[in-house]
C-alpha cells in the first residue's frame, strides 16, 4: 500500500469555498444564512478532527462524510446560480450584488469540481494509495501517465493540487488542456463545469453590457 496524501489541501480549499459563499447576499441561499455555510464547517470539522493525517486503509469509513460534504457544497452552489440567473432575467439586486455573487459561485465551482476529480480518478484517494478498490483505468490522463523519460518518478499519482489544475484549466479555458478525460463520467464531470463557467462568466458579461448601456 503506498502512503497516502494529507486531506489538508482539499480541507483547505473547502475554507476557500466557505469563503466564497461569504460573498454571496443571503436570498440567494437556501434557508438561512447559517445554515448552508454553518453544515459545510460542521462536516469538514468533523473529517479533520477524525483523520487529520494521511488518507489510509482506517480512512474508508469517512469516505461518505467526504462525498456528502462535497454534495452539500455543489448543491448550495447549484441553488445559487439558479437563483443567481432568476435575479438577472426578471430584474433586481444592484450591479454589486449581481458581480459579487458571480464571483462565488464561480470560485465555489472551481473548488467543487476540483473536490469532483480528487474523490473519483482512480478510485479516490484511497483507491491511489492502494487503501481500497480502484477501477482497472484512470479516468483522467496526465502527461505523468505517459512514457516521457524523466516527466515524472517512478509509481508517480496525483494529489488534490494536480486536480485543481485540471479545475482551473477545464473552467477557464472551457476545455481539456493537458489532461485528457478518458470515461464518461470524466467527460461529463468536464463538461458540467465548463458549462456552469459559461453561464456565470455570461451573467458576469451580461450585467457589464446592462450597466455600460446606461
Amino acid at each position: 500500500m503506498r502512503r497516502g496524501e494529507s486531506r489538508l489541501p482539499a480541507a483547505a480549499a473547502v475554507v476557500i469555498a466557505l469563503a466564497a459563499e461569504l460573498l454571496l447576499a443571503p436570498s440567494l441561499l437556501p434557508g438561512p444564512a447559517w445554515l448552508l455555510p454553518g453544515l459545510e464547517a460542521l462536516l469538514l470539522v468533523g473529517l479533520v478532527a477524525a483523520d487529520p493525517n494521511r488518507l489510509t486503509a482506517e480512512s474508508r469509513d469517512l469516505r461518505l462524510l467526504s462525498l456528502a460534504l462535497l454534495g452539500v457544497i455543489a448543491a448550495g452552489n447549484t441553488w445559487a446560480l439558479a437563483r443567481l440567473i432568476d435575479l438577472l432575467v426578471n430584474g433586481g439586486g444592484t450591479g454589486r450584488t449581481v458581480l459579487s455573487a458571480a464571483a462565488g459561485v464561480w470560485v465555489t465551482n472551481l473548488v467543487v469540481f476540483a473536490l469532483a476529480y480528487w474523490e473519483t480518478d482512480r478510485g479516490g484517494p484511497l483507491g491511489r494509495a492502494g487503501a481500497r478498490a480502484a477501477p482497472p483505468y484512470p479516468d483522467l490522463w496526465f502527461p505523468q501517465d505517459g512514457d516521457a523519460k524523466g516527466a515524472a518518478p517512478q509509481g508517480w499519482e496525483p494529489t488534490f493540487v494536480d486536480y485543481l489544475f485540471v479545475s482551473v484549466t477545464a473552467q477557464t479555458a472551457f476545455s481539456p488542456t493537458d489532461t485528457m478525460p478518458l470515461t464518461p463520467r470524466a467527460k461529463l464531470l468536464m463538461g458540467g463545469q465548463g458549462l456552469v463557467s459559461l453561464v456565470t462568466i455570461g451573467l458576469v458579461a451580461a450585467r457589464a453590457v446592462n450597466i455600460l448601456a446606461k
